[in-house]
């Protein structure tokens, strides 16, 4: 049972980029359902236990819907508001049976038989960005010329979208992820990325191809009503942001991480048959969500011993579950060689990410090819210098300045 204590906000200060505000370890050793203060008003709770994350990410009592802030930006938008901006139809917010019928049609569009004829390109992208890299010669900023780049042309493979108009999306993203930025700035991200992906949809439209968007389309869901407009607009939205900025800051974290593990860069290089092990290490010991996952109780529940009313906020953490030394030994170390055990770096249960098996495809290609290409590869600063998206909703470095 959690002890009495006041609410606190959401953990966030790092004595290390790479590693979790240490404030976790007390809250999952003391109170790991503890109250949380709401950075806008109110209170809810925060879950930090990895059994207690798995269990209330399959529970039928808690929401994936959105009603609270938990974020430090001061921004926030009405539903109206919501509504309008193009995202308002994503089925992430939602629960079943609603979130069912669009999870079973994107989950026939990421299939074994797709992955498997992307990966040629996915080696080709990744070739020649470090092609270029080569040809420039040191330095450079493995963030700009590698990590950013790689996932965005990926995504735009995968979704039948020009490459030149990723350039705006990611504009966009970087808009609606500051903590500093005005409804304004933040609503016209928002509708500036609904308006595009609207005229890329009507494009689809007119001249089907095999992209996502188009196998979208031509979609038909178990009720026999296929999407309209503004639900492939929103879906599109929703895979751009989440296949661009989330692969490309774990690929940032993870070289971050391999490079200030000089041993473990080192394994992989001289061994690249341990890569699947290492990238799922990396999935678990490094997180770019630093704010949870979002959750609210739609009826009374139990969570870690702590009772939970209908409509309580409930943040779960996901970097701290994936750092319970309950689940995994010595969970503070990275290891590449680690057994792989299950871990909570996709979420688990209905709403585990759909584009999971690309996100370790496309990572296991980059750093494959890395450590093989360029063995040599390290830090030109020292990893305290290195500027970090402390300021962003998804973390992960500014810049990696490297040479080789």
């Amino acid at each position: 049972m959690t002890r009495e204590m006041a609410a606190q906000p959401l953990p966030l200060a790092r004595e290390c980029p790479l590693t979790p505000p240490a404030e976790y370890a007390r809250l999952r050793a003391e109170n790991p359902v503890s109250p949380l203060a709401l950075p806008g008003g109110g209170t809810g709770w925060l879950v930090t236990r990895f059994e207690d994350v798995a269990a209330a990410l399959v529970d039928p009592a808690v929401s994936a819907q959105r009603k609270f802030q938990t974020t430090v930006s001061a921004v926030t938008l009405t539903a109206e508001e919501w509504q309008a901006s193009g995202f308002g139809t994503s089925f992430i917010g939602m629960d079943p049976p609603e979130h069912t019928r669009y999870r079973r049609m994107l989950t026939g569009q990421f299939t074994v038989r797709r992955l498997k004829e992307l990966t040629p390109r996915i080696e080709q992208i990744v070739d020649k960005h470090v092609d270029a890299m080569i040809a420039a010669g040191p330095p450079a900023d493995l963030v700009r010329d590698f990590a950013e780049p790689v996932p965005s042309l990926v995504i735009c493979e995968l979704l039948g979208m020009p490459y030149a108009d990723s350039k705006q999306f990611q504009r966009h993203a970087d808009a609606m992820q500051r903590f500093e930025r005005t409804k304004e700035e933040l609503l016209t991200a928002m509708t500036g990325m609904a308006t595009y992906m609207r005229a890329l949809v009507q494009e689809k439209r007119d001249h089907p191809d095999d992209g996502l968007i188009s196998g979208l389309i031509r979609a038909t869901p178990e009720d026999g009503v296929p999407l309209t407009d503004d639900e492939l607009v929103a879906t599109g939205n929703l895979l751009m942001i989440a296949g661009y900025a989330t692969t490309a800051n774990m690929i940032g974290m993870g070289a971050l991480a391999l490079l200030t593990h000089r041993e473990q860069w080192e394994v992989l290089r001289d061994h690249p048959e341990t890569i699947e092990r290492g990238v799922e290490e990396m999935l678990r010991y490094l997180s770019v969500g630093p704010f949870g996952l979002p959750r609210t109780a739609k009826a009374d529940t139990e969570i870690g011993g702590q009772r939970i009313r209908a409509g309580d906020p409930i943040v779960l953490s996901i970097e701290s579950a994936n750092r319970d030394p309950a689940q995994f030994e010595s969970p503070d170390v990275l290891d590449v060689t680690r057994q792989p055990k299950r871990h909570l770096g996709f979420a688990y249960g209905a709403h585990q990410c759909l584009g999971q098996q690309l996100a370790r495809l496309e990572m296991r290609i980059a750093f494959g090819t890395l450590t093989r290409r360029l063995p040599q590869l390290r830090l030109t600063v020292p990893a305290e210098q290195i500027p970090m998206r402390s300021d962003m909703q998804i973390y992960g470095p500014y810049e990696l300045p490297v040479t080789w």
